[in-house]
């Protein structure tokens, strides 16, 4: 009985010292939050409008453009950007994102995968851990797993200038992004959206069954001088805010993962601490019993 005791001693020590970590990490994933979620904030609904704004223009001048970046070309070769956490303990945040993926790549990408034309390219390490070894006939980039060290839109650029620059030379005929929308702290929907070619604003009704919408746009100074330098800095800021979001939704997903874990350990406590003193009982009755069964023993 004494052994029993000591096991659930130490198990109720080690919850205890779990139920501590879970704490510390829902905690700093709760400050985190808080910077991560005010700069998403901040950015989506100018980096959104920036974004209707150019589907909009590419729309309406559709025959009339000279972006390389609007060039639709039958993708041949294709690259899908896997944006996840380099860190886990945050729930099925990365898992969704991944399965986004493997969706895009199975259902739209068999043929590119086929000929060797895929190309993953990875922005945290989640991501790659899991897919290089699912998909080690695609083609993989990993320079930029460690980008979450460093989100300034300096440094952010790097990946969506290589991007635009292979689409531009011909490397990708077609990227594709899978990342995981910030909605709030509970709730994080991974999403797969391409960013090349620009998609106009009339194929983007045509997917929400909208009537199309033209507007009429005047460009001072010429459209190619403003619109050489407008689309390529519209799509920095998407790709921005596909990281932010990204970001965000990770220390959410962890917050709310570290808070069900601290919730858990204290009921797995309290559960154990019944156990404890359930045994403690049982031994303090045998002996009691064994001390009345010696004295009565002596008496007679």
């Amino acid at each position: 009985m004494s052994g029993k005791l000591k096991e659930v001693r130490e198990r109720i020590k080690s919850v205890q010292s779990t139920q501590q970590i879970t704490k510390a990490m829902k905690m700093v994933s709760a400050s985190k939050l808080r910077r991560a979620q005010q700069a998403i904030t901040e950015m989506r609904p100018y980096a959104n409008r920036l974004d209707k704004m150019m589907k909009n223009i590419v729309g309406n001048l559709e025959g009339d453009i000279n972006s390389p970046y609007v060039k639709v070309r039958d993708p041949k070769k294709v690259a899908i950007v896997v944006i996840t956490s380099n860190r886990g303990l945050c729930g099925a945040f990365n898992t969704n994102i991944i399965k986004e993926a493997i969706l895009k790549i199975e259902n739209e990408y068999q043929q590119q995968r086929a000929s060797k034309n895929l190309t993953l390219v990875f922005v945290g390490k989640k991501g790659y851990d899991v897919l290089r070894k699912k998909y080690p006939d695609c083609q993989i980039e990993r320079q930029f797993i460690d980008l979450f060290s460093d989100l300034s839109f300096e440094n952010v650029s790097r990946v969506s200038q290589m991007l635009m620059d292979s689409f531009d030379y011909g490397v990708f005929d077609k990227v594709d992004v899978c990342y995981g929308q910030f909605r709030n702290a509970a709730v994080q929907e991974p999403k797969a959206v391409q960013f090349l070619p620009v998609v106009r604003i009339d194929d983007d009704n045509q997917a929400a069954n909208k009537k199309p919408s033209k507007a009429d746009y005047i460009f001072e100074p010429s459209k190619e001088v403003l619109l050489n330098e407008l689309i390529p800095s519209i799509l920095q800021t998407s790709f921005q805010k596909f990281v932010l979001d990204n970001h965000a939704s990770e220390h959410g997903a962890r917050m709310t993962a570290m808070d069900n874990a601290t919730t858990n350990a204290e009921e797995l406590m309290k559960e154990l601490k019944i156990n404890y003193n359930k045994a403690r009982q049982e031994a303090i009755t045998k002996e009691l019993s064994e001390i009345v069964g010696g004295a009565a023993a002596l008496n007679g």
